[in-house]
């Protein structure tokens, strides 16, 4: 994968608002599955056109956060102690670090977590605990292990844009994965569930 070009063409997306227009579902899912074999922005535009705007919203979040994702796993894999899913279809691991399957989630700052980052930071099981409980509903909703990345921008808070800035994420990630350790991972009992998870934050 050539991370230049990606994120080249993720900022592109940048000149269009950000708004989802309702909740993720299965049935826009499969409307706009195709998101998932469409690589340029401009063959993204072509294929959205006569869509409603609320349809049209959906599908250039859905592209832009699959090919950003697409683009942290990758980032991953190219560490030794990483060994990538070659499974495309398992919404439960992507890759596993030491051993250790994980799947990942970029999200931004969420408003609903009601606490600042700063506080955050201080209380990551609090707000992993949040994040496994409020995000990534229907398909992708599971408690199983899974490495948050955290965005924030503090300078103009459009946090969302942090998505496309591949290269910040790279260096974030290289840095986690040189110290990473077992022990450092937060464990968290979820009924009879166990999971281990831990954020990853990048921040500007």
């Amino acid at each position: 994968m050539n991370l230049e070009i990606l994120e080249n063409a993720l900022k592109k997306r940048w000149t269009y608002k950000y708004k989802w227009g309702r909740k993720q579902s299965n049935e826009w899912d499969e409307s706009t599955n195709f998101i998932y074999n469409t690589k340029t922005f401009s063959s993204l535009l072509e294929q959205i056109k006569h869509f409603d705007v609320n349809l049209q919203n959906y599908a250039l979040n859905r592209w832009y956060n699959f090919w950003s994702a697409m683009g942290v796993e990758y980032i991953f894999s190219i560490h030794k102690i990483v060994v990538p899913n070659i499974n495309r279809y398992d919404k439960l691991v992507d890759f596993k670090i030491n051993n250790i399957p994980f799947d990942h989630k970029t999200s931004i700052f969420p408003k609903g977590f009601g606490k600042p980052i700063e506080y955050a930071k201080k209380n990551k099981i609090e707000m992993i605990k949040w994040l496994y409980i409020n995000q990534s509903q229907e398909g992708r909703k599971h408690l199983k292990n899974r490495l948050f990345i955290v965005l924030y921008d503090s300078i103009c808070h459009d946090h969302w844009k942090l998505k496309a800035e591949i290269f910040l994420l790279k260096k974030a990630i290289d840095a986690y994965i040189e110290k990473f350790d077992k022990a450092n991972l937060c464990k968290i009992k979820f009924g009879d569930d166990i999971v281990y998870s831990d954020i990853i934050w990048l921040e500007r």
